[in-house]
């Protein structure tokens, strides 16, 4: 069974917006309060009825304050019902390490609803646009894109810098299958983001750095208003929603990548790149301050750029297996001869052993050598012993 998402912007009438706005505010409203239930009250809960707060006790609750309350049972029940669920799976998480502690939510920032696949219908207008049915709200028109494929399981709607949009999660689609033979290394960098050891590269589109230059001149911009005026407010959402135009570029750049790679190699391996350390301030402290503070601060803002972490995370659920290894000495080693030594690495894209002469491009030898790791048990040699070796003018050899 294959899962899969499909993501259209949404083109509201001013009547409609309201609506979104009113489901995205109760169903906030039900977070919250069923969060600070189960922060604050569940012992007493638990010792004037006997029962503890899950999904299932505050779904029961919620019904009774639908009763009450006129403007919570305006809104669809499914999309409160989602939200407890969506409590209840974020505390799962928590208690098992895989999350941290659920937080309130804002307004314009968590503005977002969820109708069950059952409540909704999708239509196809004509060749660009389409329309999708929404209890409670009607019918909705959209940019369609692509044609839905597969039985709709669920349908989220949420408001993001670039407007209203909704994400429609089918079950059984027609995906073709990846690859499950064949492996591949991979070398994230900055210059290349990704150097596949079969010689492939990739590179990022140049429409990020268009964006990035006006997303300057708007921060520029922000900068000379005034703060709480209605000039600072625009020029505000005008920073915002170029940021999320290049982060939508970004991650369907991602995604385009990542299914190429695992369509053709079953097997990834990868560098343990630890992406929140390399990207760290080296601002340091007043008594401590640090060095080279601009040039660190361009190349967190490269490396995040590219997108490590992003790439990483979709390798691991569309590959059939994904191996990380080592990454020290992985661009200072000969492919060809096993040799370590900084000295051949000449520059960033060159790469000539100073013991048998082999010469490469540098991000291709070094996705060599992650393939080489990935598939040869190596002996790792430490940082200490190549250090020493480098200085004696030896050569360190891996491998046995």
């Amino acid at each position: 069974m294959s899962f899969r998402g499909f993501t259209y912007r949404l083109r509201p009438s001013a009547l409609q917006e309201e609506s979104f706005a009113q489901f995205a505010g109760v169903c906030r409203l039900v977070w919250n309060l069923a969060l600070e239930q189960r922060r604050h009250h569940w012992r007493n809960y638990q010792a004037r009825t006997g029962d503890n707060l899950n999904y299932v006790t505050q779904a029961r609750e919620l019904t009774a304050l639908r009763r009450e309350v006129d403007f919570v049972r305006a809104v669809s029940q499914t999309c409160e019902q989602y939200a407890l669920k969506a409590l209840d799976d974020a505390y799962r998480r928590f208690f098992k390490g895989l999350g941290g502690y659920p937080q309130p939510k804002k307004k314009g920032v968590n503005d977002a609803f969820t109708f069950n696949g059952r409540e909704i219908v999708v239509e196809r207008l004509n060749r660009r646009w389409g329309r999708v049915r929404l209890p409670k709200i009607g019918w909705v028109r959209f940019r369609m894109t692509r044609n839905l494929s597969g039985k709709i399981t669920e349908a989220t709607v949420r408001l993001t810098p670039l407007g209203w949009q909704i994400s429609i999660g089918c079950k059984d689609c027609d995906v073709q299958d990846f690859a499950k033979d064949g492996t591949v290394g991979i070398d994230r960098g900055v210059a290349v983001p990704l150097m596949l050891s079969d010689g492939a590269s990739y590179t990022m589109p140049e429409m990020l750095a268009v964006l990035d230059r006006k997303a300057r001149k708007a921060q520029r911009i922000l900068a000379r208003r005034k703060r709480g005026s209605n000039r600072h407010a625009l020029a505000r959402r005008r920073v915002v929603a170029l940021k999320a135009k290049a982060a939508r570029i970004r991650k369907h750049w991602a995604h385009e990548t990542t299914t190429a790679i695992c369509r053709n190699y079953g097997t990834v391996v990868i560098e343990r790149l630890r992406t929140r350390d390399m990207t760290k301030s080296a601002s340091g402290t007043m008594e401590n301050p640090g060095k080279n503070v601009a040039q660190k601060r361009g190349l967190n803002r490269a490396i995040l750029n590219v997108g490590w972490h992003q790439i990483e995370t979709m390798l691991f659920y569309k590959a059939h297996q994904v191996v990380k290894v080592d990454p020290r000495f992985t661009s200072q080693t000969c492919s060809c001869c096993g040799a370590v030594d900084s000295r051949s690495r000449k520059n960033q894209a060159s790469f000539v052993c100073t013991t048998c002469g082999f010469h490469a491009n540098a991000d291709h030898n070094a996705a060599l050598n992650i393939l080489h790791k990935g598939n040869t048990p190596v002996v790792e040699p430490s940082a200490r012993m190549a250090l020493k070796r480098e200085l004696s003018g030896k050569p360190e050899i891996l491998g046995l």
